[in-house]
């Protein structure tokens, strides 16, 4: 393979993109050269879609002109805009519209679940977590372990991969709660790890928990937007995810909590931090003095929600149900294929893939770990407005976005780095 022929992959591959004019819809970032940048950052941040701006104005627009009867007096009334996500995020991650509900901040979301789900006991009170998990997830666990008089050290087990892989295989930490159900009282794994864009199976990984009467939570940062998920019927008892990455609602943006409906709509609710939001909706202006939950995930809210942040999020989530996530994700193994087929046809001894090589197993994410003059390779890209992101010590990710990335983008990549290595 050349250059050359390269292109003119790409080049065709574009013209036939069914889902091309989506690009369209979002604002992408311009390079010194005036050109568009060739954006393969969407695993930290997605990219603006134009109409955000403009749905935010419209609250801003309803509070300077409504005040406060905005809450129930605007077409889209802010007592009840937080509704507006249940459809778009079960459809996202394979839910019922009650057990998703946009909250809070991403490790906010996890600390609240982890106080309903984390039960321990004095036998039972270890935690199973993947390799290389997100190093907040670790920070909530390991100070809920403690605030439980728990030592993290003891508490926490890591799946780890075999020494001559990079990557987990399910039997193994399938093996990891057979080994320890006695003493585990959850297992909390990444959808996708941020790191290496491994993709776990959540449904053989869940049905290894429960067999032991085991609470299997996941975090979905790099998952929710990006793969396929079906959170009800594998049985997940809970999940949580951010929107600012793959689903574009913005930095900072609020988060999203998935409780499977046989703890939400159980007889005697599950013991949780409450909040006034999530107070029963009809009697909540009643201002009673006990907690009565909301069925379902909306009965975990602490706050009424952030209405800019949330308008932010909209359009995008709209895209979403616009384009339907099965054409997104053929699209984007079509992407990733295409990336991984460049790195190792041109560039077979400069990095090393270490996402797994089965479409199945990753998302839109390959990180490669660069086998020499790594940050150099990095700093050429960023600077020939090719915008990735770097993880120590020698990991750059790429993550071409079906939403809105070309094949020509993966090109300018490839193009850079012919240059650098």
């Amino acid at each position: 393979m050349t250059l050359a022929d390269l292109r003119t992959q790409a080049d065709e591959l574009d013209r036939n993109d069914s889902l091309a004019h989506l690009r369209d819809r979002f604002c992408i970032p311009r390079h010194t050269d005036g050109a568009d940048v060739a954006y393969l950052c969407g695993n930290s941040l997605g990219l603006a879609p134009t109409a955000a701006r403009e749905c935010v104005e419209q609250e801003l627009v309803a509070w300077e002109q409504l005040g406060v009867e905005g809450h129930f007096k605007h077409e889209r009334p802010w007592v009840s805009f937080h509704e507006l996500f249940a459809k778009h995020l079960a459809e996202i991650v394979g839910a019922k519209p009650y057990e998703v509900v946009a909250m809070n901040t991403l490790t906010v979301n996890l600390h609240l679940m982890l106080t309903s789900f984390y039960r321990p006991t004095h036998e039972r009170f270890k935690v199973l977590v993947g390799h290389a998990a997100f190093p907040s997830d670790r920070y909530a666990l390991a100070s809920q372990i403690e605030l439980r008089g728990h030592n993290p050290e003891e508490a926490i087990l890591t799946a780890k991969p075999l020494a001559a892989s990079r990557v987990l295989r399910t039997e193994d930490v399938v093996a990891l709660i057979e080994q320890h159900a006695s003493e585990l009282a959850l297992v909390l794994m990444d959808g996708v790890n941020y790191y290496t864009g491994e993709r776990i199976d959540i449904a053989a990984i869940t049905e290894a928990a429960h067999r032991h009467g085991i609470v299997a939570g996941f975090d979905l940062a790099h998952a929710a937007g990006n793969v396929p998920l079906a959170l009800h019927d594998w049985n997940a008892d809970f999940a949580v995810w951010c929107h600012y990455k793959y689903l574009n609602g913005g930095p900072g943006c609020v988060a999203g909590c998935f409780v499977h409906e046989r703890h939400g709509f159980a007889r005697e609710p599950r013991a949780r931090m409450a909040g006034w939001w999530g107070h029963d909706k009809h009697s909540r202006f009643k201002m009673g003095p006990d907690f009565e939950p909301i069925p379902g995930a909306e009965g975990w809210q602490l706050s009424n929600p952030p209405l800019f942040s949330l308008a932010a999020l909209l359009p995008s989530l709209e895209l979403f149900a616009e384009a339907g996530m099965d054409r997104l994700r053929a699209k984007s193994e079509a992407l990733t294929g295409f990336l991984e087929l460049a790195i190792r046809g041109l560039f077979p001894e400069w990095g090393e893939v270490i996402t797994p090589a089965e479409p199945a197993r990753r998302g839109c994410q390959l990180s490669i770990r660069v086998t020499r003059d790594a940050k150099r390779a990095f700093v050429a890209l960023v600077a020939n407005g090719v915008i990735c992101d770097w993880r120590e010590p020698d990991v750059i990710r790429l993550a071409p976005v079906p939403l809105y990335n070309r094949f020509a983008d993966i090109v300018r990549c490839v193009e850079v780095l012919s240059c650098a290595k």
